[in-house]
């Protein structure tokens, strides 16, 4: 796994709730600093790419390990 500046946990709660605190999480950080999140909603794959797009931050990493969904977003 990557280097990163800070991490969320997002474990329990569910859409927009994740994507809200990564906002803030985000919002917090320098450009090119990394926020890794980790969520247990299935809907948070396709929110967190479509937030990435959105937002011009870039979605470094996307997977899923025993029910849980890890996420690494560097600020753009």
């Amino acid at each position: 796994m990557a280097d990163f500046d800070s991490e969320l946990d997002a474990s329990g709660l569910n859409c927009p709730l994740p994507i809200l605190r990564a906002k803030k999480a985000l919002a917090a950080l320098e450009s090119g600093q990394v926020l890794h999140i980790i969520a247990t909603d299935p809907g948070a794959i396709k929110d967190f790419q479509a937030f990435s797009k959105q937002t011009g931050n870039e979605l470094m990493e996307s997977r899923e390990e025993d029910g849980k969904f890890y996420f690494l977003i560097k600020k753009g």
